[in-house]
C-alpha cells in the first residue's frame, strides 16, 4: 500500500486590516474549482508570490498545476511590505557566525543575483506592478551600531557588495537623520508585491499552468514514479513532483528546524506631496530590535512597517491596528520630523523566522519527490526567486550547485 505523508497545516489569520496592495488593479485570474482528475508534472501547493515564482519558472517547459485553499494571492503576499532587497535581517558578520563564512557571502551574493533576476524579469516580460531600483539605507540601531555597520561594511566590499560607510555628520547632510552612522547600498528595489505575483501567474497559464481553488490538501500519497495529493475535494491531482509553496502555513510533512511564527504591523500613508527627493530613491530600514523600514510607493504613499512582536496570532487581533499603526508614525515622525503622515491603510500580517534568518527549500527529507520553500524573514521575494532556480533544478535533473546552503537536511 503506497505510503501517505500528512501535508496538513493550520489554516491561519494570515493578516487582519486592509492591506494597499488588495485595492490594485490586475488581481484577478483564470481560476477553477477542481472538478476533474489532473495528471501533471509538477503539482504546487500555494498561489502567493513563492508559487507564482514558481509556477513560470515550471510551465515553460513542464505541465503545471496551482492549487491553494483560499485562491491566488489572498495570503500572505498582500500583507508584504515589498522592500526587495539583498541584504538579510542578519548583517553578513552575524550570519557568518551562525553558518560561517564561506557560506554567508555566498548567499548574500546570491540574493544579490536574485534582485537583479527579478528586476531583469520584470521589465523583459513588461509587467506592470510599480517595479523601481533603489538604494537601501541602513541606520544605526539599538541592535548594531555605527562601529558594528563601519565593520560590515568592510565585510561587504570584500565580498564585492556595493555598500559605502557615511558617518553620523554624512548622514544628517545627506539625509536629515539624526543618527550615529550608516550604509548605503545598492541594488535593491520596492514593487507591488500582488500585482507582481498575479502577473507571475498569469504568465505560468499563458504557458499552461491551472490554478484551482479553493483546494484544501491534507496529504500526499505516495507511487511509483509519481505522487498524489489527497484534498478536500476527493479528486485526484497526480503529478511526478509536488512543490509546497504554503508561506507561514507550515505543513505537517515539512520540518522546520526550530522557526516561529511572528506577528509585523504596516501602514501607508495618503500620498505625500513633498517627500524629500532622496526618499523617492531610497529603502531605508535601521538595526534595531524591534526595526522601522519605509519606502516610497510610485503614487507617493509611505508604506511603513514595524514593531513586530514574538507572537503568531497578535497580528490577528484588530484592536492592535490603531495603536500599532500609532507607535510607527511616531517612530518616523522622530526619525523625520518634517514628514507629516495621514494614515490611509492600516494592516498586520504573520511572518517566519528561522534560527539563522536564512531560509528552507529543495527536497523534503523522506518525502521522495515532494519539495518545500519556506522563504523566513524579511526577504520572501528575494528567496522566492531563488527557491525557483533551486528547485526547479532539482525537478530537471539538473541540481543547483549552491543547493546545499538552503537545504532542509543541513547541518545549521
Amino acid at each position: 500500500m503506497p505510503a501517505t505523508s500528512d501535508a496538513h497545516s493550520a489554516k491561519r489569520d494570515l493578516r487582519t486590516g486592509r492591506p494597499l496592495w488588495a485595492d490594485s488593479a490586475g488581481l484577478n485570474l483564470p481560476v477553477k474549482p477542481l472538478r476533474a482528475p489532473a495528471d501533471v508534472d509538477v503539482a504546487i501547493v500555494g498561489a502567493g508570490i513563492s508559487g507564482a515564482f514558481m509556477a513560470r519558472e515550471l510551465s515553460r517547459d513542464l505541465s503545471v498545476v496551482v492549487v491553494d485553499r483560499r485562491g491566488p494571492v489572498l495570503g500572505s503576499t498582500l500583507a508584504s511590505t515589498a522592500l526587495l532587497q539583498w541584504e538579510l535581517d542578519l548583517p553578513l558578520r552575524a550570519l557568518a557566525e551562525k553558518v560561517g563564512e564561506a557560506r554567508a557571502g555566498r548567499v548574500y551574493l546570491r540574493a544579490r543575483a536574485a534582485v537583479e533576476t527579478l528586476t531583469r524579469i520584470v521589465r523583459a516580460e513588461r509587467i506592470t506592478c510599480g517595479l523601481t531600483t533603489k538604494s537601501s539605507l541602513y541606520l544605526a540601531g539599538d541592535a548594531y551600531g555605527a562601529r558594528a555597520l563601519k565593520q560590515e561594511t568592510a565585510r561587504r566590499e570584500a565580498l564585492g557588495l556595493p555598500s559605502v560607510f557615511l558617518d553620523g555628520a554624512q548622514v544628517r547632510e545627506q539625509f536629515g537623520i539624526d543618527r550615529t552612522g550608516a550604509i548605503v547600498s545598492s541594488g535593491a528595489a520596492s514593487a507591488d508585491p500582488a500585482r507582481l505575483a498575479a502577473a507571475l501567474l498569469r504568465r505560468a497559464t499563458a504557458c499552461g499552468a491551472r490554478i484551482f481553488a479553493p483546494v484544501e490538501v491534507t496529504g500526499v500519497l505516495q507511487g511509483k514514479g509519481h505522487v498524489t495529493l489527497v484534498n478536500d475535494a476527493g479528486i485526484e491531482v497526480r503529478a511526478r513532483h509536488v512543490v509546497f509553496c504554503c508561506g507561514y502555513e507550515f505543513p505537517d510533512c515539512v520540518p522546520t528546524h526550530g522557526a516561529r511564527i511572528l506577528s509585523t504591523w504596516a501602514l501607508a500613508s495618503q500620498p505625500i506631496e513633498h517627500p524629500p527627493p532622496w526618499l523617492r530613491r531610497t529603502l531605508v530600514w535601521e538595526a534595531s530590535d524591534p526595526y522601522l523600514y519605509f519606502r516610497l510607493t510610485q503614487d507617493g504613499r509611505l508604506v511603513v512597517g514595524g514593531e513586530d512582536e514574538a507572537s503568531p496570532t497578535r497580528h490577528a487581533d484588530p484592536k492592535t491596528l490603531t495603536p500599532k499603526a500609532k507607535t510607527i508614525v511616531r517612530k518616523l515622525e522622530t526619525l523625520l520630523p518634517e514628514l507629516k503622515l495621514e494614515i490611509d491603510y492600516a494592516w498586520a500580517g504573520a511572518f517566519g523566522e528561522s534560527a539563522s534568518s536564512m531560509p528552507l527549500m529543495g527536497p523534503i527529507p523522506g518525502m521522495p519527490r515532494g519539495y518545500a520553500v519556506m522563504g523566513f524573514g524579511g526577504n520572501g521575494i528575494t528567496f522566492s526567486v531563488i527557491a525557483s532556480q533551486i528547485v526547479s533544478a532539482a525537478i530537471r535533473g539538473r541540481p543547483d550547485p549552491e543547493a546545499r546552503d538552503y537545504a532542509f537536511d543541513r547541518e545549521t
